[in-house]
C-alpha cells in the first residue's frame, strides 16, 4: 500500500508540472500574438511588406522601375515574375536590345526637340554590348598596382602622347607597377570626322595602350564607355589594385596618388572611391546647357557623385560596380551614372581636396609647389602637361 501511494504522488507531481508548462506556453503564445501596449488586440502590420509601385510617367524612371522589379530578390526567389509583373512593366521592347528601340519617341513627349546625339542615346539605351576593334588583353599581366584608364577621342593624338610622356608613363614608378590604357569609341560618316583609322592602327601597334569599341563616341555615350571599360576590366585586368579614371585633358600627380594609396589600411582600400564629390545636385533643365536633361526623361535628385574629370577607386570596388551596373539603367551623364551605381552598393564617394576638376584659382596655376600638393587638376593642354611634369619629379624643387 505505501508503494502504491508513492506512485500516485509521483504521478500527481508529473501532472502538475505538465499543467504548469502548458500554462506558460499559452501565456507566451498570447503575448507574441498581441500588442502589449494594447492588451486584447491582435497586432496587424500597418502596410504590406512589398507593394506594387505606381507607374512613373517619366521615361528613365519607368525603365529603372522595370529593372528594380526584375532584380527584386523577394519576388524572384521561387516566384513567377510573369504572374506578378504589372502590365505596364511587361513591355520589354525589341527582342534584340541592340536594335533601335522605336517605342522611345512615343514615350517621350518632347523627343523630337532633343539634340540628335541625345535622341541616339535614347534609341540605343538598352544596348551594352559592342564589339572591340582594338584590345590589349595582356596589358595587365604584371598585375598593376595602379591602372590609369583615360577617356579619349580618336583625333586626340597629341593629348595621349603628352600623357605618355608625363603622368601616364607606364612601367615602374615609385617602385610600383603602373599601366595606362586609353578608352576610345568610334565615329560615323555622318559625324564628318576625317578617316584616321590608319593613324590609329599605327599608334595602337606602337604603344599597345589603346582600347577601342565600335560604338558612336559622343558625350552622351560616355556612360557606355564606362560600362564597357568595367566589362573589359573584369575580364582582362581584375587583379589591378587601384584605378585612376579620368579625361585626357586632366593633369595627374601620379607620385602623390601612389603615396596616398600606399598609406591606406586594408579596410579603407576595399571601398575606396575618392574624387571631387558633388552633392545635392539636380538635373539641369536649361536646354542651352551641355548637361541638359528634360523632365520627360528623368525626375529626382542625383546621388552624391565624383566629377567625371577624374576619380580614384579600388580594383575590388570596380568588380562590384561592374556587377551592379547591370541593375542601373544607362544614364546620359557618366559621372552621375557611376554615383547611381555606388548608391545601389550602399556606398558614397569620398570628397578629397586634392582633386580639382573645376581647376584652381588663376593666380596659383603657375606655382610649381601647388601641383606638388594636388592629386588631379582639370583642365590642362598637352603643352601645359609637359611643362608641369618636371615640377613634380624634379628633386631640387624645395616646397617646404
Amino acid at each position: 500500500m505505501p508503494v502504491a501511494r508513492r506512485k500516485a504522488r509521483v504521478l500527481c507531481g508529473m501532472m502538475m508540472m505538465l499543467n504548469i508548462f502548458l500554462c506558460v506556453l499559452v501565456a507566451v503564445s498570447w503575448n507574441l500574438g498581441h500588442d502589449r501596449r494594447a492588451p486584447g488586440k491582435v497586432r496587424v502590420p500597418a502596410s504590406r511588406f512589398w507593394r506594387q509601385q505606381a507607374p512613373s510617367k517619366v521615361f528613365w524612371n519607368k525603365e529603372q522601375q522595370r529593372l528594380d522589379f526584375n532584380y527584386n530578390p523577394v519576388i524572384n526567389s521561387g516566384l513567377s515574375t510573369d504572374s506578378l509583373m504589372p502590365d505596364w512593366l511587361n513591355d520589354t521592347g525589341p527582342l534584340n536590345p541592340c536594335e533601335p528601340d522605336y517605342r522611345v519617341p512615343t514615350q517621350i513627349l518632347d523627343y523630337n526637340l532633343l539634340p540628335p546625339q541625345f535622341q541616339d542615346f535614347l534609341l540605343h539605351m538598352r544596348c551594352r554590348m559592342y564589339p572591340m576593334l582594338i584590345n590589349q588583353p595582356y596589358v595587365c599581366d604584371e598585375k598593376p598596382f595602379l591602372l590609369l584608364a583615360v577617356k579619349s577621342l580618336i583625333p586626340h593624338f597629341d593629348r595621349r602622347q603628352a600623357i605618355r610622356e608625363t603622368w601616364g608613363q607606364a612601367g615602374v614608378l615609385a617602385n610600383r607597377t603602373v599601366v595606362t590604357v586609353f578608352l576610345l569609341g568610334n565615329t560615323l560618316s555622318s559625324d564628318h570626322f576625317p578617316d584616321l583609322r590608319v593613324m590609329l592602327g599605327r599608334e595602337a601597334k606602337l604603344h599597345k595602350d589603346l582600347l577601342q569599341w565600335d560604338y558612336r563616341d559622343t558625350f552622351f555615350n560616355l556612360t557606355l564607355k564606362e560600362v564597357l571599360f568595367l566589362e573589359w576590366f573584369s575580364k582582362h585586368c581584375p587583379h589591378a589594385q587601384f584605378i585612376l579614371k579620368g579625361d585626357d585633358d586632366v593633369f595627374v600627380n601620379t607620385l602623390r596618388i601612389i603615396d596616398l594609396l600606399e598609406g591606406l589600411s586594408e579596410v579603407k582600400a576595399k571601398d575606396l572611391f575618392i574624387g571631387d564629390v558633388i552633392s545635392n545636385a539636380s538635373p539641369h533643365r536649361d536646354r542651352k546647357l551641355k548637361y541638359f536633361i528634360p523632365e520627360s526623361v528623368f525626375v529626382g535628385r542625383y546621388p552624391p557623385y565624383a566629377g567625371g574629370g577624374g576619380y580614384l577607386y579600388s580594383g575590388e570596388l570596380a568588380m562590384r560596380l561592374h556587377n551592379v551596373s547591370q541593375q542601373v539603367v544607362l544614364y546620359p551623364i557618366d559621372d552621375v551614372y557611376t554615383g547611381m551605381c555606388l548608391k545601389k552598393l550602399g556606398l558614397v564617394p569620398e570628397k578629397h581636396t586634392g582633386f580639382r576638376t573645376f581647376d584652381i584659382e588663376e593666380k596659383y596655376r603657375s606655382n610649381p609647389c601647388i601641383y606638388r600638393s594636388l592629386m588631379l587638376v582639370h583642365s590642362r593642354t598637352p603643352q601645359q602637361m609637359l611643362k608641369i611634369w618636371p615640377w613634380i619629379v624634379r628633386p631640387e624643387l624645395d616646397c617646404q
